[in-house]
């Protein structure tokens, strides 16, 4: 006869077991919500408001929802009228975005700094905290807005959960040199928001790609659609997966996009081709 003391050893070992298992599985797998949407120039109030729709229209949870550059204005220039602190509207509206849907926000802003404006991207957490900011380090200088915007001078990974998440905006994708800083890292998760348009939205699709295949992790990229007083945007805001693989695509169409990512994958394909150990430039 097992001895009761032996019995509930062995229960507490089944428990402890069970525990890990499924923190391990709640760490490593995670559900990213890409918003696509059309954004009215310059208003955001109305655009606050179709974020909202599209949110409340979305029945399946994510753990981290990404929204486009400049999420509430546009890609606007006139960062001295829309520019902010990082604890005021914008902040604000994706602290009650994470706590509302238990979630994490990636999203844009016009960063205002001590007499500096800055195109930003914000983390915040799902209790409403700020956990960090990326500002473009590429302002796109061929529609001058390097005249308006400071330049950022640092990559930024952040974290969500277990994941490395490497964080770019739009411009930056054209710089690989920035990506293969977050392979370096270990990044599993490179996100890119944009204001993209159709005009070149094969550049687009292909180097989200080629970073998702030469980094050997997720890359997703979120873009707008409609348009603004000068271009045309049709989306295609993508998932890739470390091998390449096109998860999803979405054209044209206001949604949000949901997908599945595990770390498990990335650490199998890079284990299994370590490519990165061989990175030797940088």
């Amino acid at each position: 006869m097992i001895a009761l003391d032996s019995v509930h050893k062995y229960l507490f070992q089944i428990n402890i077991k069970f525990i890990i298992t499924n923190y391990n599985n709640f760490c490593y797998k995670m559900k990213i919500a890409l918003c696509q949407y059309n954004p009215e120039w310059e208003n955001k109030d109305v655009n606050k408001q179709r974020i909202e729709k599209l949110l409340a229209g979305t029945k399946e949870k994510f753990e981290v929802l990404i929204l486009p550059e400049l999420t509430l204005t546009g890609f606007t220039m006139k960062a001295s009228r829309f520019g902010e602190d990082l604890n005021e509207e914008t902040f604000n509206f994706y602290a009650g975005i994470a706590k509302q849907y238990g979630c994490n926000v990636l999203g844009g802003i016009s960063e205002k700094n001590s007499g500096k404006f800055y195109n930003t991207l914000i983390h915040v957490d799902s209790s409403g905290e700020l956990v960090s900011s990326y500002r473009k380090i590429h302002p796109f200088s061929y529609s001058t807005e390097d005249k308006h915007y400071t330049r950022g001078n640092t990559p930024k990974v952040t974290q969500v959960k277990s994941w490395k998440v490497g964080l770019s905006i739009c411009y930056d994708l054209r710089f690989p040199e920035l990506y293969r800083q977050y392979a370096k890292e270990k990044a599993e998760l490179i996100v890119c928001i944009a204001n993209w348009p159709d005009t070149r939205i094969h550049h687009w699709r292909i180097l989200l790609q080629a970073y998702a295949i030469a980094n050997q992790c997720y890359v997703a990229g979120v873009n707008r659609v409609g348009d603004d007083p000068k271009l045309h945007y049709n989306g295609f805001s993508s998932v890739f997966d470390p091998m390449g693989k096109e998860l999803t695509a979405v054209e044209d169409e206001e949604k949000i996009i949901i997908e599945d990512v595990s770390i498990e994958n990335v650490q199998e394909v890079r284990k299994k081709l370590p490519f990165l150990d061989d990175i030797h430039l940088i």
